[in-house]
Order: C-alpha cells, then sequence, then structure tokens
C-alpha cells in the first residue's frame, strides 16, 4: 500500500491506495481516506510531519492485511450495474490440497519431459479431478465450470481432449505415483488386498471394438465397459484396469494383480474377491510366492459331498473355541428361550481342506470354510417369505405376466402346467408356487462358505473378518457410479474413455484420503461431498473472498483436519493463496 495525494486549488487530501486485479486488468483502489492536511493538522498538532504520518499509517495497514486484522468496509453504487462473474465454488481446497501433497504437479511435469504439448497438463487434471468431485458433467460442461473454481484458469475443450490422450498414454505411471505417494500422505494398508469387477454404459446406439453389449450390472441395453478395481484393506483404490464389454470379468484380476507385484513392489498379501471371480485360475494365482486368497463360493455349487457336509448340523465351531455346536439343539434352545441370546448372532464356522484338479491334471488344495449365522437365516427366510407372497398375489391378479424369472426373482419359486391331463395341448396355462423349490432353498438359509488358500487351523476369525469388509469396494463402485457420475460416458475414443475412468480414480482416492481424515466424526459420503459442493464464495473485488455457505459439523471437521479455515467474514487474496499454493496453516 501506498500514499496518494491529491492537490486542488486550496488543499491537498491523502490517502491510502493498493494495486488490485480485476480479471485480466490492474487498477487502484482506495483503502482508507486519511483526510485532508487542515483536517490532519487539526487531529495531530501543528508541526506534525503529515507525510510521514500517512506513509507510517499506510505501513499499518499492509500489516495488518499481512495479518489478517484489517477490517474491511464495503460500498455499494446503486447506479452502477454489476458485472463480470462475483461467485465462485471453493468447496474443491480440500480435494486440491490432497492433489498437491500427492505430487500431482511433478508427475505433471515428469509426463510433460516425455510428450511435446503446449497446454498446462496440470491445470487440466486438476480442473478434471476437483470437479468431478464437485460437480460432475461432461468435459464440455467441465471446461465451462472450471473458470468458476478459485484458483482454477480456465481450461479451452480442445486441450481437455488431447490432455486425456496423453492420460491414457500415461495411465500407467499415474497409478504407479499416486500409489507411492499416498502411502506417504495417508498410509496403506495392503496386507489385504480387495477385488471386484463392474461395469459402465454409455449413450451409444451401436458398439464398437471397445463399447461392446454385455450382460450390464443395471440392466441397460447399452454398450458398456469392464472395470475391474483392486483396493486395500484401508477402503482406498489402489489400481484398476478396463476390458471390453463383453469380456469375462475372471481374466482381468490376474494381470493387474501382475502388475501391482512389478510395479507397485508388492509380494505378500491376501486377495479376497466375491464367488464371481474365484475361478481356479485365480486361485492358483494367489496361492503361489506369500499371495494367499479368501473368496466367497456358493454352497449350491459345491460338489454332492461338500455339499451334504456343508449343511450338516452338527459338527459346527465359534471362533475361539474347541466345543462343537449343533445346530439343531442351539436353534431348540433359542425358541425355548433357555440358550444364550448371544448365540443368535453369533457366526458358526466348519473348515476341512479339499482337493481340486488345476489346469496341469495335477491336484490343487484349497481350504473349504462353511459358515452359518442364525441372524443370516432369519433375515434370508423373510425375504423368501416376501417374494412367495409377491408370487402369490401375481399368480391371483396377473398370471399373464408370470413368464420372465431371474436368479433373484420371485418367479423363480413358480411351476406352470401347460397340458392336460391326458396330454393334449392346454387352452391356458395354469401357475402356483412350487413347494419343492421354496423347500430346496430354505436347506441353504444361514449357510455361507469361503475357500481360502489358510489352512483349517489358522485364524478362521481373522479370515471371516477380512471377507466381511468386501462391502467397502462395492461402495468404491457405488461412490464413483453415484457421487461422481462415472456413467453414462459420452466419450467415444478408447484413449479418452481410459483417461475419463482415471479422473473417477484420482477423485475417489482424493475423496478417500480426505473422508480418512475425518474419520470418528460420524459423516457419511453424502454429508461431506454436501458439504464441500455448499462452499460458495463472493469475490469481494480488490479485498478478497467472503464465504456465503452456513458452517456446520462436516465444514468444521474439514478445516480442523487440513488446519485452515475459510469461514471467517472475508478471507484476503494472499490468505487464500497461501492455501492453494504452499498449504501454509494460518
Amino acid at each position: 500500500m501506498r500514499v496518494k495525494v491529491t492537490r486542488s486549488r486550496n488543499s491537498e487530501c491523502f490517502y491510502v491506495i493498493k494495486s488490485v486485479r480485476e480479471g485480466k486488468k490492474t487498477t487502484t483502489k482506495v483503502v482508507e481516506r486519511l483526510g485532508t492536511r487542515r483536517e490532519l493538522e487539526a487531529r495531530l498538532g501543528e508541526g506534525t510531519d503529515v507525510e510521514a504520518w500517512c506513509r507510517a499509517r499506510a505501513a499499518e495497514l499492509t500489516e495488518q492485511e499481512k495479518g489478517r486484522t484489517r477490517r474491511v468496509t464495503r460500498t455499494y453504487d446503486p447506479t452502477r450495474r454489476v458485472g463480470g462473474r462475483r461467485l465462485y465454488l471453493g468447496g474443491h481446497v480440500f480435494v486440491d490440497r490432497v492433489l498437491t501433497e500427492l505430487g500431482v504437479g511433478e508427475m505433471c511435469r515428469q509426463i510433460a519431459s516425455r510428450h511435446r504439448f503446449s497446454y498446462d497438463l496440470e491445470s487440466i487434471l486438476r480442473a478434471l479431478v476437483c470437479c468431478r468431485a464437485l460437480e460432475p458433467d461432461s468435459k464440455l460442461s467441465t471446461c465451462a465450470l472450471a473458470g468458476s473454481l478459485i484458483h482454477q484458469d480456465a481450461i479451452e475443450p480442445h486441450d481437455v481432449y488431447r490432455a486425456l490422450s496423453v492420460l491414457a498414454e500415461e495411465s500407467d505411471f499415474v497409478q504407479e505415483w499416486l500409489y507411492r505417494r499416498s502411502a506417504r500422505v495417508a498410509g496403506r494398508k495392503t496386507g489385504v488386498l480387495y477385488f471386484d469387477c463392474t461395469n459402465y454404459f454409455f449413450e451409444a446406439e451401436r458398439e464398437d471394438d471397445f463399447r461392446r453389449y454385455g450382460v450390464s450390472k443395471e440392466h441397460r441395453p447399452s454398450p458398456i465397459v469392464q472395470m475391474g478395481l483392486f483396493m486395500d484393506a484401508g477402503g482406498m483404490p489402489l489400481a484398476f484396469c478396463l476390458a471390453p464389454g463383453n469380456s469375462s470379468e475372471q481374466p482381468m484380476m490376474v494381470p493387474l494383480e501382475e502388475r501391482i507385484v512389478s510395479d507397485f513392489g508388492l509380494s505378500k498379501f491376501v486377495v479376497c474377491t466375491d464367488a464371481g471371480l474365484s475361478s481356479l485360475a485365480n486361485r492358483e494365482f494367489n496361492s503361489a510366492g506369500e499371495r494367499q486368497f479368501v473368496t466367497a463360493t456358493s454352497p449350491k455349487k459345491l460338489k454332492a459331498h461338500l455339499k451334504r457336509w456343508a449343511l450338516d448340523r452338527g459338527g459346527w465351531r465359534l471362533p475361539g473355541s474347541e466345543a462343537e455346536w449343533d445346530l439343531d439343539g442351539v436353534d431348540e434352545s433359542l425358541r425355548e428361550g433357555t440358550g444364550d441370546p448371544r448365540l443368535r448372532g453369533a457366526t458358526f464356522y466348519k473348515a476341512r481342506r479339499v482337493r481340486e484338479r488345476d489346469a496341469s491334471g495335477g491336484y490343487f488344495e484349497q481350504t473349504l470354510v462353511a459358515t452359518f449365522s442364525f441372524k443370516y437365516r432369519d433375515y434370508q427366510r423373510r425375504v423368501r417369505a416376501d417374494q412367495v407372497a409377491r408370487a402369490e398375489r401375481q399368480i391371483a391378479e396377473h398370471p399373464d405376466r408370470m413368464d420372465r424369472k431371474g436368479a433373484n426373482d420371485f418367479r423363480r419359486l413358480c411351476r406352470r402346467t401347460a397340458v392336460t391331463g391326458e396330454g393334449e395341448v392346454a387352452e391356458r396355462t395354469v401357475w402356483a408356487v412350487d413347494e419343492g423349490a421354496v423347500a430346496a432353498e430354505a436347506a441353504y438359509d444361514g449357510v455361507y462358505c469361503l475357500a481360502t488358500s489358510f489352512l483349517p487351523d489358522d485364524d478362521v476369525e481373522g479370515m471371516l473378518a477380512v471377507n466381511a469388509r468386501r462391502w467397502e469396494i462395492e461402495e468404491c463402485f457405488r461412490i464413483m457410479k453415484t457421487e461422481f457420475e462415472a456413467r453414462p460416458v459420452y466419450l467415444r475414443r478408447e484413449d479418452r474413455i481410459r483417461a475419463h475412468f482415471l479422473t473417477c480414480f484420482m477423485a475417489l482416492l482424493a475423496y478417500r484420503i480426505i473422508e480418512g481424515r475425518v474419520a470418528g466424526r460420524g459423516l457419511t459420503c453424502d454429508a461431506l461431498l454436501s458439504a464441500m459442493r455448499g462452499m460458495l464464495f463472493e469475490d469481494v473485488r480488490g479485498e478478497g473472498w467472503a464465504p456465503l455457505y452456513e458452517p456446520d459439523a462436516a465444514t468444521d471437521a474439514l478445516h480442523e483436519a487440513f488446519g485452515f479455515r475459510t469461514d471467517y467474514e472475508i478471507i484476503p487474496y494472499r490468505s487464500m493463496r497461501r492455501i492453494f499454493s504452499k498449504g501454509a496453516n494460518w
């Protein structure tokens, strides 16, 4: 700040002014009117050096601004029209801070050293990731939205599409970089890795070599692309891969796992998957070296002798106990009220070693663990009772709609009679609930099976705990699909599609790091994202940023976790720049 003197014929007036930037132009702003020479001499006393006092006042205001103690006064002119953008999004400051900690700037500089382009890759990548977390939309809409983010330059669509091609080419490098940096920033729990697959649909009428028609998780008649995702035990995404939509998900795991072993330097871990990924090839691969596996397996698909063993009511144990239990006896005691009520929520188990033939004709050994829970049994019974009731209503009210059925559809519990007793063609079809099908399913109520490379005497309770956390990888997919709107995808070129999912992966990783820092506050995913998305700021020209959001528990938790605050009445430009650049606490 400096002193400006305006002179007229009979007086001099002193002001403190400063230079401010409005858009791309620089102008001056009056910070304080100090008064005329006569006013100052009358106030300060005769003989006072007015110019020296004014310079000292300007220095004082400068120090106050640096220390954020200067009060800001706003003036409004009812005759002047407003112009230019005034409202900005600021919730991306937390995502941007995580990207800074992950070294995205250095990562982009290394990528730029291997390519020839003139655009700012770091600015584009930050905008794509931050907008994906705050306001997910198409790439064209993201370009328009980027200009409304604090401390983010506008990005051009043609530069974004070119950058997507570069990011797709460098996808493996980016994933490896993010893994190593996130291990320093937030720590990694790589003793257990979870793998699962999903698919994403496209707004396209025709398939191509990459976007293919397949079995959609959302039952949509649209081309899809398969995604395989590894997650660590802390819930943070580790690596991902993509495949055409008509390909099987089972072969996707091993190549990605091999890349994790070679590029990430991981060799000792337990891989946990669901039943759809428990192929023999995957289990064999994860039985080699220091790798192990825990995978769900359907008791209905076991061999006959193993099925009888899993459904046998005797020989069950509880973790940490050598005693054997008979489920029928326990069930009877619970109904009569003489048994321990804690047994209703307990998980019983039995384990045995089994052998399977491998691809080379030899034998592959694994442990089969069967579990039983009365609570899970009662849940399955309630679901089936509701399905039988729906089937009876459908048969009575709309028997003409009974043709379609799926694995979890209530129609699977029905049968139809389409001929007369003499074998002639029937004039109508008669539907009824198939009691045999209902009884066959009821035999499996409460039973759940795992296949694992661990020995039967190992920590069964630990294995069950590992498997119990598989829901977190499903949550990762839900966040990407629902909160970050990763689908539908409007891109057509394969390289740009791959880069699109890379930015979604980065947004998920940043969110998981943020979530980990506010853990224990009872905040849901919706609460955290809503808090960040609702953080609006007004640009007070020449002064700073005035928050227009209402602080709550979520914003307080975010500020405390990151060591800065944006909920003061005004945040000077200098302070906001420090938050985004060096990340210094203030």
